[in-house]
């Protein structure tokens, strides 16, 4: 008796898995073929609807005073001497800083798509594929039902007192700030590794220096060697100068050391693996000043365009946005709403007739008591206002230090250069006459030692002041803001 109502309510059930089975493979099925088409023709156009993206994102950073972005090589070759640019592309491309405040360059555009899209409606739908059935205990019979339930649903903020616009420019803004962060974090790896490059060549020219001494130191020798074994010279003359040429051996040793770690240093700020073996280009450098602009002009240019100051003031903006929007989440709103709902209500069972439900209304929204939360969350806010115009008045203050700083050391540093010319060249001249001289017997050996020892105390000179000018001019372009790659190439028709 009881058998036909229960292979019947089988029978139904399985058709109902077997409709749901079905509907599932249809979907399937339908996103497997499209996915090809998909990542070129339907997502392509959803990647930025809102174009909260900077053009900096799919063109690259540009340098001050470049034309183009630093292009990124697969591989580079380091066998042949390596120059200044090649050294420069390569920290920019390798350095880990930049590839994080390019990521947060992302990340917060992705921040301003969201602020945007709070400006548009929402809509989102179920459906649900049911079966439902009743058992009445007191007929002993039951009833089943299948079929799907749908519901729909849209809201649209259509006021809020400001809130949404508040959020909106503190996304901009923060993106302003993260904008200004890789690019005073493009900056500062520039600087690092121009001043690595710097270092190794003032490294390598030392150790020539120290080359050249100890060749001289040789050639005194041999000559108090040949004059004592003449008679023309005591042995005293002779071991004075092979106590200057094992002195001039120890410290063309030490330099040879200190270029090697020089190179060292700068394989690690290029970012390339540590066992690679590089070697440095010709020591190109010029004399000409950064600018022949008065300091204050130069600390005007810095406040403007630099990029650390620039972020900061962005933060500040974006935090004196973020107070008014905890103060906007305090008032009432005002919501458009639409719903649809078919066969049943979400939460509900499936109802044995078909039904279709529309809503159209207005939702007006009005905090009334929050337990005071919204009172501490506003002056959170307005002391991170205040905690941003500290943090830019101290970056200021900071980096306009260092231009002062870097200004006086661009000038002195340019008046040794040239003095320190004039002292290399004179000694080089002194060291040939008493050489002469002590060939021909008119100079004893410590005239000449003498000499040796002026020649290497000016060529010292000469390089520290080359270094000093070259650090201070790369700190006034870099605390400035303007250092790029086409500032910091040398001239090649320097001398």
């Amino acid at each position: 008796m009881n058998a036909e109502p229960v292979l019947s309510l089988s029978l139904k059930r399985n058709r109902f898995g077997s409709r749901l089975c079905c509907l599932i493979l249809c979907v399937c099925s339908i996103c497997i073929l499209l996915r090809p088409a998909a990542a070129f023709d339907l997502v392509a156009p959803f990647k930025d609807p809102l174009k909260s993206s900077p053009d900096e994102l799919e063109n690259g950073s540009v340098l001050p005073g470049d034309t183009v972005p630093v292009a990124c090589s697969v591989d580079r070759d380091f066998r042949a001497p390596l120059p200044l640019e090649t050294a420069v592309d390569a920290a920019l491309c390798n350095n880990p800083r930049i590839k994080s405040t390019w990521a947060a360059i992302k990340v917060q555009a992705g921040a301003v798509g969201e602020a945007r899209a709070a400006y548009l409606p929402t809509v989102s739908g179920t459906v649900t594929g049911m079966h439902s059935s009743t058992r009445y205990v007191s007929s002993n019979s039951s009833s089943t039902t299948d079929g799907f339930t749908l519901y729909g649903a849209a809201n649209w903020r259509l006021f809020d007192f400001g809130g949404r616009g508040a959020n909106r420019m503190a996304a901009d803004q923060l993106l302003t700030a993260a904008l200004a962060s890789h690019h005073a974090t493009l900056q500062k790896t520039l600087a690092d590794v121009v001043q690595a490059y710097f270092d190794a060549q003032t490294a390598k020219a030392a150790y020539g220096s120290k080359e050249i001494s100890e060749a001289i130191a040789l050639q005194t020798l041999e000559t108090a060697r040949r004059r004592e074994e003449k008679g023309a010279g005591a042995v005293s003359d002779t071991l004075q100068a092979a106590t200057a040429h094992s002195r001039a051996r120890l410290e063309k040793s030490r330099a040879q050391g200190n270029y090697r770690k020089s190179l060292s240093l700068l394989v690690f700020a290029m970012g390339i693996p540590a066992h690679t073996t590089i070697s440095l280009a010709d020591d190109l450098y010029d004399t000409r000043s950064p600018d022949s602009r008065e300091l204050e002009a130069w600390l005007e240019e810095t406040r403007k365009q630099h990029p650390a100051i620039m972020a900061a003031k962005a933060q500040l903006d974006a935090a004196r946005n973020k107070v008014e929007s905890a103060r906007s989440e305090g008032l009432p709103t005002l919501d458009l709403t639409a719903n649809y709902y078919q066969n049943g209500y979400p939460g509900q069972g499936l109802q044995p007739t078909q039904t279709q439900t529309y809503t159209v209304g207005l939702a007006l929204t009005v905090p009334l008591f929050e337990g005071f939360s919204r009172t501490y969350k506003i002056r959170g806010a307005t002391a991170q206002a205040e905690q941003r115009v500290a943090e830019l008045q101290e970056a200021e203050q900071n980096i306009l230090t260092e231009v002062v700083k870097a200004y006086a050391d661009v000038t002195a540093s340019l008046q040794n250069l040239q003095a320190s010319d004039s002292l290399l060249q004179t000694a080089k001249a002194a060291l040939a006459s008493s050489q002469r001289k002590f060939d021909k017997g008119a100079a004893d050996v410590l005239e000449m030692l003498n000499a040796q020892s002026a020649l290497a105390d000016a060529g010292q000179e000469r390089i520290r002041c080359l270094s000093e000018w070259r650090e201070a001019k790369l700190r006034l372009m870099a605390n400035a803001g303007r250092l790029g790659r086409t500032a910091i190439t040398p001239d090649s028709s320097a001398k």
